[in-house]
């Protein structure tokens, strides 16, 4: 039986649901060079498909007392539905037990306080748990996945999700997420986003503090670590322009860089997963943040709350 939800539990729940949308939309209304946005669509996918990719699985994302591991499976399946293919997979792994923190403690408002209720979540997963996202990563299919000695997702796990995940952390940085209690978004995406003046310097500053310290593990499965490491370098410059307050978007270079990673099928989706979980805590801890976006409102801008066109002829597996 499902706890009962309160009427502060269920103001939590909106609460996160909002910043959940919010970080989604943000992440396609900014130009992250290598990802979709609205500027710029790619490999076989455009932004509306992310925005739709979201609206289904906010219901299971939120849904009160359900459990980390089956919000993430039943938010995949409903993903899939609508999409036909792996748009947030990753999202979804990062975000869930953000969301079932928030139910848990509603007032957790600050990132202590919101930092240490996710790592309580993350604490308690379950075997039932790694059973219900094995699933949901085996539904989803995300490209270059692999095989893996120990609890391979192609097997019933026989351990808790987080001691899953650990398994994983030194080659996946969504994994790693669960190994050590989230703390790349907290230390290092959090602050990059909180400190920036605008919306977008703020998703562009994350994305690249991401991009620039770690492989994108995305590309390394996808296409090997040599590739990853040369993005990495790449991304290391163009951070130190960002920090310099240097508006990227106005910068040929960088709508240049943007297009030549899609040109090569180079998709920093990993490094794009742990900005929106970031921009969602943002918008936790920071709520006046929901009141704006980086380009406008939802009526100024057509795109959100569009209805999603069809997806491509192929459409390549994130």
């Amino acid at each position: 039986m499902k706890p009962a939800c309160d009427a502060l539990c269920r103001a939590a729940i909106a609460r996160a649901r909002a910043a959940f949308l919010w970080a989604c939309r943000l992440d396609v209304e900014v130009r992250k060079p290598g990802n979709v946005s609205i500027a710029s669509a790619g490999h076989r996918m455009d932004a509306p498909l992310f925005i739709a990719s979201a609206e289904a699985a906010r219901h299971a994302l939120f849904e009160p007392g359900l459990a980390v591991g089956r919000r993430i499976e039943a938010a995949a399946s409903a993903t899939l539905q609508v999409a036909h293919c792996n748009t947030n997979l990753g999202i979804l792994l990062l975000c869930a037990p953000i969301a079932v923190a928030l139910e848990r403690e509603p007032q957790a408002h600050t990132a202590a306080t919101l930092r240490a209720a996710v790592s309580a979540v993350l604490q308690a997963l379950s075997v039932d748990d790694a059973a219900a996202a094995y699933r949901a990563i085996a539904m989803a299919n995300p490209g270059g996945l692999g095989r893996a000695d120990e609890q391979d997702v192609a097997r019933t796990p026989s351990i808790d999700l987080r001691s899953a995940m650990a398994l994983a952390a030194h080659r996946d940085s969504i994994a790693r997420q669960y190994a050590e209690h989230c703390a790349d978004l907290f230390d290092t995406g959090l602050p990059a986003f909180l400190a920036a003046p605008t919306q977008t310097a703020a998703v562009q500053r994350s994305y690249l503090s991401f991009l620039a310290r770690w492989p994108d593990s995305h590309i390394v499965r996808k296409l090997g670590d040599p590739t990853a490491h040369s993005v990495m370098r790449q991304a290391r410059d163009w951070l130190v322009r960002a920090q310099q307050s240097e508006t990227l978007d106005d910068c040929e270079a960088f709508i240049a860089w943007d297009a030549e990673l899609k040109t090569n099928g180079i998709n920093p989706g990993t490094s794009a997963d742990l900005t929106v979980a970031t921009a969602m805590l943002a918008a936790i801890v920071e709520p006046h943040r929901l009141a704006s976006t980086s380009r406008g409102t939802e009526r100024d801008n057509p795109v959100i709350g569009a209805s999603v066109r069809a997806p491509f002829p192929t459409v390549l597996p994130l």
